[in-house]
Parts: C-alpha cells; sequence; structure tokens
C-alpha cells in the first residue's frame, strides 16, 4: 500500500512547497513521458515547466528513473515511468474545475514490499527518509481538512474562508472543510 499525502495547494502554496523541495534533487517526468522530454529539477522557479496535472519527482541522487515504452494502450508510443523499481514520488496537481471550486491533489510513494504492485525489497532507507520529511513539512505548514486525510495549504485556506470550495477528486467527490 502506497503512502498518501492529499492536499488542496493554490498557486501560492505551489511555489512555497517547491520552494521546499529545493533542499532535495528530485528531477521531474510528467505521467506520459515524450521520447524528447528534457528534465529539469522540481525548483520554484521551474513552476511553469511543470506538467498540467500528473508529475513524477524522481529521486536522481537515489537512482535513476526506470523507464519502459508502452506498447499498446491509448500511451502507446510513450515511455513511462516504472513507479515500483525507480524512486519516484507521483504528484497530482491540484486544479480548479468548471464550477470554479478547487479539486484535491496528491501526493504518493511505494516505501513497503506489497504483493499487489510486486515490490520485493522495501524503499532504501534514504528515499523513505525524504517522503517521510516532505509529509512532515505538508503536515506542519497545510492546515487539516475535515475529513481528516486531506491537508489544505495556508493560502487555500484562508480562500476556504472566504467562500472558494474544496473538492474531493475521488468520483463523486464531495467537498472538504477546514478544521477549525
Amino acid at each position: 500500500m502506497a503512502n498518501v499525502i492529499q492536499f488542496f495547494m493554490t498557486p501560492d502554496d505551489e511555489v512555497a512547497f517547491f520552494r521546499f523541495l529545493e533542499r532535495f534533487v528530485l528531477e521531474v517526468y510528467p505521467r506520459r513521458v515524450p521520447e524528447d522530454w528534457k528534465t529539469f529539477r522540481a525548483h520554484q522557479d521551474n513552476i511553469e515547466k511543470l506538467p498540467q496535472e500528473d508529475m513524477y519527482l524522481v529521486a536522481s541522487e537515489l537512482g535513476p528513473a526506470i523507464v519502459d515504452k508502452m506498447k499498446r494502450g491509448p500511451d502507446k508510443g510513450y515511455w513511462r515511468v516504472d513507479e515500483v523499481r525507480s524512486p519516484v514520488i507521483f504528484m497530482e496537481r491540484c486544479r480548479t474545475n468548471e464550477e470554479g471550486e478547487l479539486v484535491s491533489g496528491s501526493l504518493w510513494a511505494e516505501l513497503d514490499i506489497t504483493a499487489q504492485t510486486g515490490r520485493k525489497n522495501a524503499a532504501p532507507d534514504r528515499f523513505r527518509r525524504l517522503f517521510l520529511e516532505i509529509e512532515e513539512y505538508v503536515k506542519k505548514t497545510f492546515r487539516r481538512g475535515q475529513p481528516k486525510d486531506f491537508f489544505v495549504g495556508p493560502k487555500a485556506a484562508r480562500l476556504y474562508k472566504e467562500g472558494l470550495v474544496l473538492r474531493d477528486s475521488a468520483h463523486r467527490g464531495g467537498t472538504v472543510n477546514v478544521y477549525k
């Protein structure tokens, strides 16, 4: 089972989050990697280059991103990052839906041995510490949401008080409140 952090981030919260990530060596890959993709570091100055919705943050100093070419399906011809064998954190960015609601995003990483994913070895301790440090940052900096599985960035919490609706990204997801 992957370690998952669900959150709400406005663009300002995202800039602060990527400022925090600057201390780590994390390279950015989109979910579907085109053949001509040039990697770059997760840094606040590179926010304009980020993929719009989903991306991988690869801890490249701990190991390379293992990529495979897709042979069938709608992503045929693209490369995909192997989430189990590579030291990666998957990040789904928050977005605004048609009604102007902020839809949740998430971070997750596969750290443990699981039969479902085929992971035979636990993630390296350095990668585990990296992800847990990011999780600690989110828990300290962000506000708790209600339901309790969500964390709300400081700017998103202020906008929530001004009337912004926070929506869970799950199918038929409900609204999320900021815990008082």
